[in-house]
């Protein structure tokens, strides 16, 4: 059976959504890298697992919805997003549309993720 990047783009926003750190974690290759215009470019799984803590820790209510996940090659996906979260800290509301495209080596680990928000 070949790979199929969609079903493991959901799979990796379903553990997202469950809050499932060690399993967010185990989707990465340690050498990968993630990029977003909110927060800039990260390289490596540690560094992409802190910024996934920090973020959680200020949006712990985040709720996401995936309105299209599409394979565009045999190893990457595209996914258009939205999610509506609260600032811990602050109390406002986040409110973000966008796209990312994600990025498989051919174990299954993601290697990248580029985010662009739509707004």
């Amino acid at each position: 059976m070949s790979f199929d990047p969609a079903a493991a783009s959901v799979r990796f926003h379903a553990v997202i959504g469950d809050l499932d750190f060690e399993a967010i974690e185990a989707f990465f290759a340690d050498d990968a890298t993630y990029s977003s215009g909110k927060v800039g470019g990260l390289k490596g799984r540690t560094d992409i697992m802190a910024a996934f803590r920090r973020y959680f820790t200020e949006y712990p209510d985040q709720v996401a919805e995936d309105s299209l996940v599409e394979q565009v090659s045999p190893l990457a996906a595209r996914v258009v997003w939205s999610l509506r979260a609260t600032s811990a800290s602050t109390g406002e509301p986040l409110v973000r549309r966008g796209e990312e495209t994600i990025t498989f080596n051919d174990q299954g680990k993601i290697i990248d993720v580029h985010v662009t928000d739509f707004q």
